[in-house]
């Protein structure tokens, strides 16, 4: 039997052999001498080491009985060393071990199990196995963390983690940033002491904590109905609340824009108040530091395409219309590709649009190149020097055609409504769900996208505005037109958001995506990307894909809507988090 320790036992009067004896002292109370400081202690029953790998370490806890309805997969643990450092660990395994293993002791109890209609607990121990995260020690005022590198002393006593300092610390979680969710574990925050009782997670957003995690690109993953949208939008208003600004390479601070694609229409509601918002809810929010309330600088630019007309339903926030301008075209030929080109294609594509745009300049129309395009002495020309041959003309010129109703609608072109298009601490929303051919919305997204990245990037841009404010570039089911394609022009697009991926650091660009099927993200601009929020998925692929730590895998199948991981090495330790059961802004 386990030992007990500092517990009263039964006198030796009282005792007596055989099944009555045992019945008599499990029935009898066992009063506590002192009071128990904890949930268990630490076991060496079967070995007990800390290894530089993890199949190395044997770590496991005995936890008492009157405490193993409360503990769970996932929990944190504290174990003190003899000084003043202790270990912070997590349990990652249960297990019950058998006190008997006679065959008649086996028999006795399971006899009695059926006469009193259950298993008395006490015949058998839990043992927790606990996977160490870091061990804390203090320097000065400071509460700090290091690699676990020391093995506790057997029998020490194990408690719950339950103050902020040690969690945050234990976790390296950062004290201040964006707020994303509160801290759980098994889908139940966690609780402490503190007021509020629940921990916030973060992630940093200050330089002097290193990069802002925002310019290191974020993925929001979610099946359908997982509440993928909703934690976007109240991350989102984080970035958008009035105090938040980043220091940009001339000194000067400014406030971040932010361009969302939006094929369903939902985010330009973020313009509006969440009427469900109580102001108990929004003192909370204020108690907490989380951004609240409709963002009034919210504008949706609606792409004028052929017919498709827009009715904003939703939302109380100002559209503008605006047309793609055929001169996009001149920096960006894959626009004008309605399939795939191969190599000597896309060059004959190249050659046809600068030798359109030497004789039209930018005011050229597509209208004007489709003529260009028809005229069959350039054909003939081209062919007879041995610049491009017929059949290549008239593969590039079948794939040219088709784009009536994407440029030069009866709209500004968006190269006119830059300043507007991009404000800093504004948010612009680009709505697609009207447009119902697929190849004009992705056009339409592709080229605005381009524009942002080509000016962020560039040494010489055309529009200071976008170079000069810190921007956010949220596409929503980004799996769309991110996807890894073998065509030369899709190999292109790729290659510029990758390039946008590993300089955003540096030119204050980030990538905000969001998706269902984030194994349709190329992997060239998936590998950039630093914090991953993964909501519920069903699909197995989908999950691999997302390449989060396997104990959190097993997890994402099983999360109800609200719930999710984040893995963000540069932030914290890998976490499961709740977010907020109220969206932040309105949410149809």
């Amino acid at each position: 039997m386990t030992d007990l320790g500092d517990f009263e036992r039964p006198s030796n009067a009282d005792s007596g052999s055989g099944t009555d004896a045992a019945d008599r002292f499990e029935e009898s109370d066992i009063t506590a001498i002192g009071a128990d400081s904890g949930i268990g202690t630490i076991s060496a029953a079967s070995g007990l080491r800390i290894g530089e790998e993890e199949d190395d370490t044997r770590l496991r806890a005995y936890i008492t009985a009157q405490n193993r309805s409360s503990i769970r997969l996932g929990s944190y643990l504290l174990a003190p060393y003899p000084d003043d450092e202790t270990l912070f660990c997590r349990i990652t395994g249960l297990e019950y071990a058998q006190e008997f293993h006679a065959d008649d002791a086996t028999e006795i109890h399971a006899r009695r199990a059926m006469r009193n209609g259950g298993i008395e607990e006490r015949d058998y121990k839990l043992l927790a196995t606990l996977e160490p995260i870091a061990v804390l020690y203090s320097e000065g005022d400071e509460l700090r963390r290091r690699m676990a590198d020391r093995v506790p002393k057997p029998e020490t006593t194990v408690r719950e983690a339950t103050d902020v300092e040690e969690i945050k610390t234990g976790l390296k979680m950062p004290e201040d940033g964006v707020f994303l969710g509160h801290l759980a574990v098994g889908g139940e925050r966690v609780r402490t002491a503190a007021e509020p009782p629940t921990i916030d997670y973060r992630l940093k957003d200050d330089y002097r904590a290193g990069d802002p995690l925002v310019f290191r690109h974020t993925l929001i993953a979610g099946g359908t109905g997982s509440g993928k949208t909703h934690a976007a939008k109240n991350v989102l208003r984080q970035y958008l609340d009035d105090d938040r600004a980043y220091e940009m390479d001339d000194g000067r601070t400014a406030s971040p824009a932010v361009v969302q694609f939006d094929p369903q229409d939902e985010y330009a509601q973020m313009h509006d108040d969440n009427p469900e918002i109580t102001p108990e809810d929004e003192r909370l929010y204020d108690r907490e530091g989380i951004a609240h309330g409709g963002h009034a600088d919210t504008k949706a630019f609606v792409p004028c395409v052929g017919d498709a007309s827009y009715a904003a339903a939703d939302h109380r926030a100002e559209h503008v219309e605006f047309t793609i301008p055929f001169s996009m075209v001149r920096g960006n030929k894959w626009l004008v590709a309605s399939g795939e080109l191969n190599d000597n294609q896309y060059n004959a594509l190249s050659y046809l649009l600068r030798r359109f745009f030497d004789q039209h300049g930018n005011a050229g129309t597509y209208a004007e190149f489709k003529a260009f395009l028809d005229d069959p002495a350039l054909r003939e020309e081209l062919d007879e020097a041995g610049r491009v041959h017929e059949a290549t003309f008239d593969a590039v010129k079948r794939r040219a055609y088709g784009f009536d109703d994407v440029f030069d609608q009866d709209a500004p072109p968006i190269t006119d409504l830059v300043h507007e298009f991009v404000r800093p601490g504004g948010l612009t929303v680009v709505p697609t769900y009207h447009i119902n051919d697929s190849r004009a919305t992705e056009v339409v997204v592709l080229a605005l996208a381009s524009l942002l990245v080509d000016q962020k990037l560039s040494n010489d841009p055309r529009f200071d505005r976008i170079k000069e404010t810190p921007l956010i570039l949220g596409m929503d089911e980004a799996h769309n037109f991110l996807t890894d394609a073998e065509s030369a022009q899709a190999k292109r697009v790729i290659g510029k958001f990758q390039d946008a991926a590993k300089q955003g650091r540096k030119e204050r660009l980030g990538l905000f995506l969001i998706t269902q099927d984030p194994q349709d993200v190329a992997d060239a601009v998936f590998k950039q990307i630093n914090t991953k929020v993964v909501l519920n998925l069903g699909d197995e692929d989908a999950i691999s894909a997302v390449n989060i730590p396997s104990n959190l895998q097993g997890k994402v199948p099983y999360m109800e809507k609200g719930q999710m991981v984040v893995y963000s090495p540069d932030n914290s330790e890998p976490v499961e988090l709740i977010g907020l059961s109220n969206c932040l802004t309105n949410h149809g």
